[in-house]
């Protein structure tokens, strides 16, 4: 079975944070470079994970297109609107999570 396109993302990346790391023992240090690094994939596009876990990007409204509005397989999809990452996730600041220091 192939590996999705965001498997493939974070097992690329996790590979890169071992190596920047020197070990993999350490799990702790490569969580905390892990929220230093931005992330760049194929399905998600730019983004990071903040200090609660949270992977922050850039979301998308699609509407289902009438069939006659497709034009070749796999047209599906209209895009309808994006909304910027900063606006589509809870304020860190208003983040309940016991791993935000305050």
């Amino acid at each position: 079975m192939p590996l999705s396109p965001t498997v493939k993302t974070i097992t690329r990346s996790d590979c890169e944070l071992v190596v920047r790391v020197k070990s993999d023992a350490d799990g702790a240090a490569v969580v905390a470079r892990m929220k230093l690094m931005p992330t760049d994939d194929k399905l998600f596009g730019k983004g990071l994970i903040r200090e609660d876990g949270r992977k922050i990007q850039d979301m998308y409204l699609f509407e289902v297109k009438k069939p006659q509005e497709s034009k070749a397989a796999w047209d599906y999809y209209k895009l309808r609107a994006t909304i910027p990452a900063a606006e589509a996730f809870r304020p860190i600041d208003q983040s309940e999570c016991s791993l935000v220091k305050t």
